[in-house]
């Protein structure tokens, strides 16, 4: 067997020989001692890159990297991977064995997951085979090839990284579920809710002055008076503020610094001192204003002093009726509708609480048979002071909701160079506006006073005139008020983005939003006005009440064109184009004005008060026919104008039937049960199912689209 050989073991570097012992290694030293193997030794254990920038891996990669798109961590921050393959973490509660498989949690809306290296975490996410076919042409950064090397030079020769727990991922966001149509429902649903509170007790509260004060002379003279204050406020800054504030408001948030909110004190304080000048010279006055609204009051000698009393107490509400809505447009401008449609319950709280206490002492003007030469002072002074107390009640309610919104109320008094000036020039066509369509009203109101009072008859004079038009704006302030509240942001955005596309699809929307309801109450106003009236106004008596039904009768179908042009007068102020409205509400009262007159000159006195209500209607008909077409030229020429017409039409043609029906059931039935309360309640009720599940049915075989969005939400919020 052939034996190793030993002739050099022993030996060291030099060929010496080492006397017994382990063998020494080539090259040891004398201590025996090994150098390091340059061939042996881990060959990751000297990194080369490890003191480099990550990002900087290889020179390509240096020459490629975008670092001003991805600048790099800085020193010190980067965290060190962990392990590539760990188990996953156990689940916290054991399988339930009832149940086959359980249901994994929802993925939160944005990447969850993502490679643990590359540079671009946007490209490198687990996404599915859809957003792979999607995103095939987007334009992707590769990460770098070789990173998955440098991880493992960092892993190597380390103690293992224990794994660190998962942070929890973030809650999904709540999906919308419709986006901006989503949003504008649900807004015009807050304001509708509200509007419909505030016009319900509104409906009360004329109920209870009605009830308390009469539809005669002594009706009259309180309602001129309390009717005086908002005229006066209108026809100063109203006008302006309600439209023009609003496009300003908007602009101010967006290019602001502050987000608008010193342009929104600075208005503020203008709008306070500006109205406080105004009722402290109306209160002056008061006698003159009285005489512009009525002759036939003012000639009375006891008719004029209540009346004058009356404004005294009233006329302060101009101040808090302007604080009120400057406060609401700036919360309108901030996406919070729905204050200032809640906060007018509380006024009529109040007010149904004075008439109230004031029927409680006195008893209601059936009982009493007061006029304005047997109301005592005191009743006077109760009926102006609680009337005066609602508004600052409205008023100081709109402070809670302002300081939500984080906005607070310091007076700025630097009014010149900050955009007032444009806002002022905008608001004077506004003002013209106003001006033009309260000569209108003038005109009415001393024609329906005169005409009440040379009748002789209860419920044919002014007062009843405000009933009527009082009920026949309900659907408008619910419906088409709220629907534009919402959208005028919107459309100011658009108009400003110079975006008549927009402009013209929403303005579209809400005419056919709006149309949906407005048309078949139209004809619902004119099929069942009579035991509308009799039943809310019957404590005023059979023939006052009767009267009213006729006047409301008279009003109805004038409600669409009265609707329609309240939303193409929005398009026109979303491009701060106040001069068409207001030439265009000229055409609007002298039509009224004119017709009025004639109808005072041809028609009995005791029915002219109805034919001045229709000359209402026909106006507002005439007017928009004017301004839907310079809102179509100023669009481009192009309005939607075949699907909106088309609507109306079809709606129109769905409520013919309905309204014929209801309104021969409801006839029928106050013939044979009479027209008192429970009569015309019971016309009411039979006559209205009946119109709308026709209207409904006929709608829907027509397949009104509209119509059927509608009842689809409606089953949505009904869950079903």
């Amino acid at each position: 067997m052939n034996a190793p050989y030993d002739g050099d073991r022993g030996q060291g570097a030099g060929g010496a020989a080492s006397p017994g012992g382990p063998p020494v290694p080539p090259g040891a030293g004398q201590d025996g001692s090994v150098p390091p193997d340059p061939y042996l030794q881990h060959a990751y254990e000297d990194d080369p890159y490890r003191a480099r920038d990550l990002a900087a891996q290889d020179p390509v990669g240096e020459a490629l990297y975008d670092r001003a798109a991805h600048p790099p961590p800085p020193p010190g921050t980067y965290q060190e991977p962990g392990p590539l393959y760990q188990q996953p973490p156990a689940a916290p509660y054991a399988p339930d064995p009832r149940i086959w498989a359980q249901t994994p949690p929802p993925e939160p809306a944005g990447p969850s997951r993502h490679l643990p290296y590359g540079d671009r975490p946007a490209t490198t996410q687990f996404v599915g085979v859809d957003a792979l076919v999607t995103q095939a042409s987007d334009e992707r950064q590769e990460p770098d090839a070789f990173a998955h090397l440098f991880r493992d030079q960092e892993g190597s020769g380390k103690p293992p990284v224990p794994p660190q727990p998962e942070p929890a991922p973030a809650p999904a966001p709540a999906k919308g579920g419709g986006g901006k149509v989503s949003g504008l429902l649900k807004s015009s649903a807050l304001m509708a809710a509200g509007t419909l509170v505030s016009r319900l007790t509104g409906f009360v509260r004329s109920l209870v002055i009605t009830a308390a004060l009469g539809a005669a002379l002594l009706g009259d003279s309180f309602t001129i008076a309390y009717t005086l204050p908002t005229m006066i406020y209108i026809l100063t800054v109203g006008g302006g503020l309600n439209s023009v504030f609003v496009p300003q408001l908007v602009r101010a948030m967006k290019d602001d610094e502050d987000g608008g909110e010193a342009f929104a004190n600075r208005l503020l304080t203008l709008v306070m001192v500006a109205l406080g000048l105004i009722v402290a010279a109306a209160v002056l006055v008061a006698p003159v204003l009285i005489k512009l609204m009525s002759s036939t009051i003012a000639d009375d000698v006891a008719a004029n002093s209540v009346a004058v009393t009356f404004a005294r107490y009233c006329l302060p509400t101009i101040f808090f009726m302007g604080v009120h809505v400057v406060m609401g447009q700036i919360l309108n401008a901030r996406g919070k509708f729905g204050a200032m449609m809640w906060t007018p319950v509380l006024n009529n709280i109040v007010m149904i609480i004075t008439f109230g206490l004031f029927i409680w002492v006195y008893g209601t003007s059936a009982e009493s048979r007061m006029g304005v030469d047997t109301i005592p002072p005191e009743g006077v002074r109760l009926l102006g002071i609680g009337t005066l107390l609602g508004l600052v009640v409205q008023s100081l309610a709109m402070i809670p909701y302002l300081r939500e919104t984080g906005f607070r109320f310091r007076p700025r008094f630097d009014w010149k160079g900050h955009g007032l000036g444009k806002t002022v020039k905008l608001a004077k066509w506004t003002v013209l506006f106003v001006l033009a369509n309260q000569a209108g009203v003038l005109v009415v109101t001393q024609l329906a006073t005169a005409a009440g009072t040379a009748s002789g008859h209860d419920g044919t004079g002014f007062l009843a005139y405000s009933n009527a038009q009082l009920i026949w704006g309900m659907p408008q302030a619910i419906i088409t008020v709220s629907v534009m509240a919402a959208l005028l942001p919107r459309i100011s955005r658009a108009a400003h983005d110079n975006d008549p596309g927009a402009v013209r699809d929403d303005i579209s929307q809400g005419l056919r939003n709006s149309a949906v309801a407005i048309v078949p109450v139209a004809f619902a106003f004119l099929a069942l006005g009579l035991p509308m009236a009799t039943l809310l106004y019957a404590s005023s008596g059979t023939e006052a009440a009767r009267s009213m039904g006729f006047i409301l009768m008279a009003f109805a179908l004038g409600l669409i064109p009265y609707s329609v042009q309240y939303v193409v007068l929005r398009g026109f102020y979303a491009y701060e184009d106040t001069r068409t409205p207001f030439y265009n509400t000229v055409i609007v009262a002298a039509v009224n004005a004119a017709a009025s007159a004639l109808c005072y000159v041809v028609l009995p006195a005791r029915w002219a008060v109805v034919g001045m209500a229709f000359s209402y209607g026909l106006a507002y008909a005439v007017g928009v026919g004017v301004a839907w077409r310079r809102l179509r030229n100023r669009l481009g020429g192009d309005l939607d104008g075949a699907h909106i017409v088309r609507t109306y039409a079809r709606l129109c043609m769905a409520a013919v039937p309905a309204a014929l029906v209801g309104g021969a059931v409801g006839f029928g039935i106050l013939e044979l049960v009479g027209t008192g309360a429970l009569g015309s309640l019971a016309a009411l009720i039979c006559g209205g199912v009946l119109l709308l599940g026709i209207f409904f049915v006929a709608a829907k075989k027509m397949r009104i689209e509209e119509v059927n969005g509608l009842v689809g939400m409606v089953r949505g919020r009904l869950g079903r």
